[in-house]
């Protein structure tokens, strides 16, 4: 069976020594670390390193992924100091002129895996930003030129920091979400192809933010069934039947405003097909971990995090052998 984590991000506020001993008082195998770690002092510190991992053994717990969301996030974003400066590193900040902090994102975005290989895990998953997402309703008027600036920029910012991935035989997983270069099918087809099809680049499954833009989620898996890194499993409400006062997109309201389309929901709760889900991860030979990315605004986390643990261990299976399609091929009818 899968391991199953624990994303930390939504827990960003309790210790990691406290954490750790409830994800293993919960039975999670692990965890993926996003917001419990310095990524530029594990870079270089080998000892803070092995200071994380003892934490977690004496838990019962392994190191799956690292998070980079926030810093890449500023790597092709148009820097704004209200939207980035409260998520950014003070050092990755600096003086907070533009191109400086994209560059400084950059350097922290290698840090993290520089971090991963210190830390003996192989996977980073993160944002990219997009120079283009405030492009992305056809009105006024955009020239095609504009879009293939955005895919060029991107390419031309990522593409040194994945070769640095590739030298720490680490992968960087982009989640696929909107603000990102990529937000869905078509836009992750461009991003690969910008990229020369990169082979430290791929994709961190996470079904809620297709679910809800009306994306075919199994799809995905299946066109990128080889870049798969990681899988987050999380869930989304929505209802396409049922008409609301604010978008696909959110109509500039907070995330829980019962006036959204979507509102994002612990695990079993939402719309999602998970079924589907692991069957398509058990056709594409998907093995690595299943890491729950937690939210409801309407639920206590901890308890969601436990509900979702359980949901995850009840839902998931072995593939089959072949060895009952080749038995009952042999059976006459």
């Amino acid at each position: 069976m899968r391991s199953v984590t624990l994303f930390t991000a939504q827990f960003g506020d309790i210790p990691l020594e406290i954490l750790a001993a409830k994800a293993r008082e919960w039975g999670f195998d692990g965890l993926e670390l996003g917001g419990h770690l310095d990524i530029h002092r594990a870079s270089t510190d080998q000892t803070y390193c092995q200071e994380i991992l003892s934490l977690l053994a004496k838990n019962n717990l392994k190191l799956f992924a690292l998070s980079a969301h926030l810093v890449g996030q500023a790597v092709c974003d148009h820097i704004d100091e209200r939207r980035h400066r409260p998520i950014l590193p003070v050092h990755v900040w600096g003086d907070g002129n533009p191109e400086g902090v994209k560059q400084r994102a950059a350097e922290e975005v290698i840090a993290a895996a520089r971090a991963a290989r210190n830390l003996g895990i192989k996977i980073v998953n993160g944002f990219t930003g997009s120079s283009i997402w405030h492009l992305l309703y056809g009105f006024p008027p955009i020239h095609p030129e504009q879009i293939n600036e955005g895919y060029e920029d991107f390419a031309k910012r990522w593409k040194p920091i994945l070769d640095e991935y590739q030298k720490c035989d680490v992968q960087f997983a982009l989640e696929v979400h909107p603000g990102e270069i990529a937000f869905d099918i078509v836009s992750a087809e461009r991003a690969l192809a910008a990229l020369d099809y990169h082979p430290a680049f791929g994709f961190n499954f996470d079904p809620s933010h297709l679910g809800y833009q009306g994306v075919n989620y199994i799809e995905f898996l299946r066109r990128f069934k080889t870049r798969i890194f990681h899988v987050h499993m999380k869930d989304v409400d929505f209802d396409w039947n049922c008409p609301c006062e604010a978008g696909v997109f959110g109509g500039h309201t907070s995330f829980g405003d019962p006036r959204r389309f979507f509102n994002f929901r612990s695990l079993g709760r939402g719309k999602i097909d998970f079924e589907k889900i692991i069957r398509t991860l058990n056709q594409i030979d998907y093995q690595g971990p299943l890491s729950v990315e937690w939210e409801d605004g309407d639920m206590d986390r901890e308890m969601g995090a436990q509900e979702s643990l359980q949901f995850v261990r009840r839902l998931d299976f072995k593939r089959g052998s072949q060895q009952f399609d080749a038995a009952f091929s042999k059976q006459s009818c």
